[in-house]
């Protein structure tokens, strides 16, 4: 005979797993937004991005967490080994649900004291949902080289205005904050010895296929009215690659055509239907 765990409680461990795997990187996502990395034989390449990034505040994750398993003690149901069927619980098993609930509730303060702790150092300090912070993080992003304008628009969204040149002797990723521990990325274009660059745009993937967002939503659905995650950004734009080198591979539907200027340009619509993020290779001078 085993209690029988609620969707309620297994929203709070999904909860604390998510949580987990947050902690250990930023997570970041585009809403609206226009970019183009070109990428000339010699080397030289530009990239920009002119639109939204959204950084899912962490602190009202923890929040949220907190909220859902706060509150009067609910005692979970319980069910029948055999038949699955669902059942009154015993007094045994009632007690013991409410002597859990004491435990985790006695070390609540210190786990959530910790997390906001965690949390606030992983974005050096700033939090994306307080006005004050998150204003600090655009003056931060501001200082930093190809950012020409940033303004936060509110919880975690911020309209950036982004443009960088240089010369492609190291691998170039998109975007990048100070202090921030980042494991996850819009665009990275990949140096190899050979003179081939390859580019992957795995932010620039659907909403709808990023695992993150089925989790989110599931958590919505099985929390019911004690706490909502916060809603996620909808993917609306284009990133295109123009260069004047050899495209050895790329995954656009209808491939390059030539511009104006006599280069080939790739174009992607990204939006909610896309189904793979772009990517393409192309062979520079050696």
């Amino acid at each position: 005979m085993t209690p029988y765990l609620s969707p309620r409680r297994l929203a709070i461990g999904a909860m604390a797993a998510i949580g987990a795997v947050l902690l250990s990187g930023c997570m970041i996502m585009p809403g609206k937004f226009v970019s183009e990395l070109m990428i000339m034989k010699d080397g030289r390449f530009s990239y920009s991005y002119q639109g939204d990034i959204h950084i899912l505040s962490m602190s009202k994750l923890a929040q949220m967490g907190s909220q859902m398993e706060g509150g009067e003690f609910t005692p979970d149901s319980c069910y029948d080994e055999d038949t699955y069927a669902d059942r009154e619980c015993t007094a045994e098993e009632l007690a013991q649900q409410k002597a859990d609930y004491e435990e985790r509730m006695a070390g609540k303060a210190e786990r959530d004291a910790k997390e906001a702790e965690q949390m606030q150092a992983m974005f050096g300090g700033v939090d994306p949902s307080d006005p004050s912070s998150a204003d600090e993080l655009a003056k931060r992003m501001e200082r930093q080289a190809g950012f020409r304008s940033v303004t936060h628009k509110g919880d975690g969204l911020f309209e950036v205005d982004y443009r960088i040149e240089g010369t492609l002797s190291y691998d170039f990723v998109f975007p990048t904050f100070e202090r921030f521990p980042m494991t996850s990325y819009f665009v990275m274009a990949g140096k190899r010895d050979d003179g081939t660059v390859r580019i992957d745009a795995p932010g620039f993937a659907p909403a709808a296929a990023n695992p993150m967002q089925g989790m989110m939503g599931g958590m919505n659905r099985a929390g019911g009215n004690d706490a909502k995650m916060p809603p996620m950004p909808v993917i609306d734009g284009s990133f295109a690659i123009v260069t004047n080198g050899d495209l050895l591979a790329n995954n656009t539907d209808e491939g390059a055509v030539i511009d104006g200027n006599g280069l080939k340009r790739l174009e992607w619509k990204i939006d909610q239907s896309t189904t793979a993020a772009p990517t393409a290779l192309i062979q520079l001078d050696r």
